[in-house]
């Protein structure tokens, strides 16, 4: 997104104006495809070769663009899983794809194995520089920063992409050109790649309400999610002072500035494991909740009971870390303040009847 004006844009018009950006880049798309002159086919992110930006629609020989995708995945010290993860990019039924991995300074020989794939012309390798580590949002950002697709999916590089999952995100996004971002189902796996559970469960139902999304963060993230390109021109970069949490505070940003939308069905593999970054750093995943919650106050007008109650939930949960670390009294200080905060859901967490996220 090089060359973005950067400018303010009012709460009560951020919507508006993404769908505006939106139905503008479709228009000069329509035109492009009533054009009868010829296109030549481009390829990749790195080569000039593969990628047909037309394909035939019907037996009338109708011509239309294959808007191009950009999926991004943001790689450190993942040698065990990168290149199962690569190749259920690699292997999509959806032509017009460019793949960048951003590694973050691995150590663990995930840089080689990747450079592999680089001088196969298979995918695009960028790091930092002198190969220095800055955390996945600066990594995701440095891929923002490259990528040229009309619409963006975000991979984590321990995750697998179903098949047909940007094939089918495509054609939804291309039939509904009001939304801004569609998500599917992830398939929870075992580190083997066995199958547990459905996120979200198969009964869910989307509401398209910010304010349910900033309570419970219900979506199977990021490998789950499309979103195109003009929506994140609208509301900008991953916040790199987040080390964790950084998926939930996009999804909100995004959630403020234009409709979203649910397809039912599996579209990607999320791999539960001991070393993954959702593992990982909890106390630090919480208290950066804090923060969201903060500026999501400040920025979008939300009920002030779903700031209440999200702050309660954070509290909740950081007060299950610290009892786990036998941090005794500052937990019971949190779970007080959780239970203060929405004492009807802490009684329903308390008898099991409720699930925090």
């Amino acid at each position: 997104m090089a060359g973005l004006e950067t400018r303010t844009i009012p709460v009560t018009s951020v919507r508006l104006h993404c769908i505006i950006y939106t139905l503008d880049h479709i228009s000069l798309r329509t035109l492009l495809d009533k054009a009868s002159s010829p296109v030549h086919s481009f390829q990749g992110p790195s080569s000039s070769q593969k990628i047909n930006p037309y394909t035939i629609l019907d037996g009338q020989g109708r011509l239309k663009m294959d808007p191009l995708v950009s999926v991004i995945t943001p790689a450190y010290n993942s040698v065990k899983f990168i290149r199962e993860t690569v190749d259920s990019v690699l292997n999509q039924t959806y032509p017009a794809i460019e793949y960048i991995v951003v590694d973050d300074g691995s150590q663990d020989g995930t840089y080689e194995i990747l450079r592999q794939y680089d001088s196969e012309k298979k995918i695009t390798v960028l790091t930092h520089e002198e190969h220095c580590n800055k955390g996945q949002s600066a990594a995701l950002n440095l891929g923002l920063e490259s990528c040229q697709g009309e619409y963006i999916v975000i991979l984590d590089s321990d995750d697998l992409l179903h098949p047909e999952k940007v094939s089918k995100q495509v054609e939804f996004l291309e039939n509904n050109p009001e939304v801004g971002m569609v998500y599917g189902q992830a398939m929870a796996i075992s580190e083997d790649g066995r199958e547990l559970f459905p996120i979200p469960r198969d009964d869910h139902i989307e509401p398209g309400d910010p304010n349910r999304l900033l309570l419970d963060c219900y979506m199977a993230l990021p490998g789950g999610a499309m979103v195109r390109r003009s929506v994140y021109d609208c509301v900008g970069f991953f916040e790199e002072g987040f080390r964790a949490s950084q998926d939930h505070d996009m999804a909100v940003r995004i959630a403020e500035a234009a409709p979203f939308a649910f397809m039912r069905g599996t579209v990607f593999y999320y791999r539960k494991h001991g070393a993954s970054i959702s593992n990982q750093g909890l106390e630090r995943r919480w208290q950066t909740g804090f923060e969201i919650v903060r500026r999501a106050a400040a920025r979008y007008p939300y009920r002030r009971s779903t700031i209440r109650k999200r702050r309660a939930l954070v509290h909740f949960r950081i007060g299950q870390v610290y009892w786990q670390q036998k941090r005794y009294p500052s937990a019971m200080l949190h779970l007080l303040q959780a239970g203060l905060g929405d004492p009807m859901r802490s009684m329903s967490v308390v008898f099991g009847s409720d699930k925090t996220h």
